[in-house]
């Protein structure tokens, strides 16, 4: 006799792999939905794949749809007087964007670019409509999903105006380990002055940040990173609430 948690079953949606339901379930704005819903979501929805460099909307377009990053990763910026780009945030896999400004003032905020290859799943603003037609608990998720992102943008906002750049740099990094305890390494997705941007620091500031790493058992050659003990990585990241 098998005894154990039921493995979770997921809706069959065309033109979506089971593992991409799985991350959707993930997102905050669709996992409390029913199956019948998410199904209808992703009757809906657009997948295709983007390379890198691919702009998805610009600063101030109509914001007629929002979208799911499946895979890769994706800049969010705004574009100073300058011309100058001031990085917002940077979207990882199994996270949603742009809803936000959908229900706002109807234009996006920010302009977003694929900064690797990357899957992308849109969602248009009339579609969604049907789908709330059809099934009202999905606007429950969309607030569940802003109240997540609001969250979030009010810890980013502490870090940059309290934690030491140390401690930001362990606490990105800390974004692209493999969970669990121990030594580890990996390859950071894009580039540092990107990374340093989208922490809220300059370049040089970044690395001597990394240098100071080091006696916590942190080394980069180049994208990648080695880390000796991850536990130790994320308690040296605590020290900064200390």
């Amino acid at each position: 006799m098998t005894t154990g948690s039921p493995v979770p079953s997921h809706p069959t949606i065309p033109h979506l792999s089971p593992q991409d339901v799985a991350a959707i379930r993930a997102i905050p704005l669709f996992g409390k939905l029913t199956d019948r819903a998410l199904a209808l979501l992703g009757g809906v929805a657009l997948v295709r794949t983007v390379p890198r460099g691919t702009t998805l909307f610009l600063q101030d377009e109509v914001a007629d749809r929002f979208f799911v990053l499946l895979d890769g990763w994706v800049k969010l910026f705004r574009l100073t007087r300058d011309g100058a780009e001031a990085v917002v945030h940077v979207i990882g896999p199994a996270e949603s964007f742009a809803e936000a400004a959908m229900f706002a003032d109807g234009k996006f905020p920010v302009c977003a670019e694929a900064v690797t290859d990357a899957r992308v799943m849109t969602l248009t603003a009339e579609g969604f409509a049907r789908c709330l037609r059809e099934d009202d608990r999905i606007a429950f998720g969309m607030l569940g999903s802003l109240s997540m992102r609001l969250r979030h943008l009010v810890t980013q906002i502490e870090q940059l105006q309290v934690q030491p750049a140390p401690q930001r740099v362990a606490a990105f990094l800390l974004r692209f380990c493999p969970a669990g305890d121990g030594p580890t390494s990996f390859a950071l997705p894009f580039d540092k002055a990107l990374a340093a941007r989208r922490l809220g620091m300059q370049p040089e500031t970044f690395s001597r940040a990394l240098a100071k790493l080091r006696p916590v058992g942190v080394d980069t050659q180049g994208l990648v990173v080695s880390v000796a003990d991850r536990a130790a990585l994320r308690g040296f990241v605590d020290t900064a609430s200390d």
